[in-house]
């Protein structure tokens, strides 16, 4: 019997792989396309963030010229982003498990089956694989993965272009993370959900353009991200001359919490760690995987545990009590942010940009304590316009629900009612 089988061979199956391998853990793997089919979607992380795991070898590009354009005017954001070579990543984490001829299988779990001993999971072309903890690490619409109750879910939907155009559409060198400008759009357009441009000055005439809906319920359609690209090069006089490769994103931002006491565990989308109010998930993965590989790794060691245990051991390393309550916080200011047009939305990203970096920067890493992020937000609540912190008040007895456990432990809910 195998020890874990993965399932899934994106950037968060493979990565936990990768160290569960390493650390002589009997590992295989599930994949319904071939393991080494490349990434394909862009991860941009902020460097430091890479430098505090050591990983900023696997970054493609970096800039240091990083702005947010709101009210018409650009704030600098005075912190170094980069861009994560997918290629050499995934290289790295196959060559790892490769070099302890970690074997890959490609199909598509259809059923898995529990037992006091392992849990055997069934496959599209009839194989079965056994082993005393899966992993789920297929994408944020796993059919393995039960989920507490929630919200309905919010998407962010983005199309981008990789190519060359008639003139920089950004600065030369630069990133931008946002650009709320909407002056491409006829009024009508501008009553609609706001969208915004975030993109990259590659090198060698060659830009990643992207528009981007932050989060919306429904998602904004891919189409309409389309037009209003287009619509904003249009304005600036730029047209597309090469297109080197097409983004289409849509993801959800507030997947309910999966229950925490399911015996299969959950990694990346299927574990619900895209961050609520920002859609990063990347970081999440890298910084949180270490943590759950050696909860798994010590786990293990108990010869009698059973995939219950085992996954348990898994889901307190992802989702502490403080992780938990965090959440909910989390997911009251993304309702804020889809309630706001965009005049509103660009007045927050002022406030929010215009915060200490320590605070701005660690709120999208989800790497402040609880008694930080509350403090945070009360420092923006404080500098915020009046129209802002009267919005945020009226949002709490609508949205009480999601503040009660933040606030009150003994309203979490981490488990699915039998």
């Amino acid at each position: 019997m195998l020890d874990v089988l993965i399932i899934g061979a994106g950037p968060a199956g493979l990565s936990l792989a990768a160290g569960l391998v390493q650390a002589g853990v009997a590992v295989q793997g599930l994949s319904a396309t071939p393991v080494d089919k490349p990434w394909p979607n862009t991860y941009g992380i902020w460097v430091d963030e890479m430098a505090a795991l050591g990983l900023t070898d696997f970054l493609k590009h970096r800039w240091q010229d990083c702005v947010v354009y709101v009210d018409q005017r650009a704030l600098d954001l005075n912190r170094e982003y980069g861009l994560i070579d997918n290629d050499q990543l995934q290289a790295a984490w196959l060559a790892q498990t490769e070099q302890h001829k970690m074997l890959w299988h490609q199909a598509k779990a259809t059923q898995i089956a529990h037992s006091a001993t392992g849990s055997t999971v069934t496959t599209d072309t009839g194989q079965t694989l056994t082993a005393r903890l899966v992993i789920d690490a297929s994408g944020h619409h796993s059919p393995f993965i039960q989920r507490c109750s929630g919200a309905a879910v919010a998407y962010q939907a983005a199309y981008g272009i990789v190519g060359r155009f008639s003139q920089p559409p950004i600065g030369s060198g630069q990133m931008v993370l946002m650009d709320y400008r909407d002056d491409h759009l006829a009024n009508a357009e501008r009553a609609a959900p706001p969208t915004f441009l975030y993109a990259m000055d590659l090198g060698n005439d060659v830009y990643f353009v992207e528009e981007t809906s932050l989060a919306h319920r429904p998602a904004i359609a891919l189409d309409v991200l389309e037009k209003r690209l287009y619509q904003r090069l249009a304005q600036r006089q730029v047209t597309v001359t090469e297109v080197h490769h097409v983004e289409r994103c849509l993801f959800p931002m507030n997947l309910p919490l999966p229950d925490l006491q399911q015996p299969v565990l959950g990694f990346g989308g299927a574990a619900s760690l895209v961050h609520p109010a920002s859609g990063y998930m990347m970081g999440a993965i890298l910084r949180r995987g270490p943590a759950v590989v050696q909860a798994v790794i010590q786990a293990l060691d108990i010869a009698e545990a059973t995939p219950h245990q085992l996954a348990q051991a898994g889901w307190q390393a992802l989702w502490s009590p403080e992780r938990l309550r965090k959440n909910y916080l989390y997911r009251f200011g993304l309702e804020n942010l889809m309630a706001w047009d965009g005049p509103q939305l660009q007045r927050f990203f002022a406030t929010f940009f215009g915060l200490k970096l320590s605070h701005w920067s660690s709120f999208l890493a989800d790497t402040l304590s609880l008694p930080e992020l509350v403090g945070a937000m009360l420092v923006l609540f404080s500098q915020a316009p009046n129209g802002i912190r009267w919005d945020l008040m009226r949002s709490v007895f609508p949205h009480y629900g999601l503040l009660l456990p933040t606030f009150i432990p003994g309203q979490l809910r981490t488990h699915v009612p039998d």
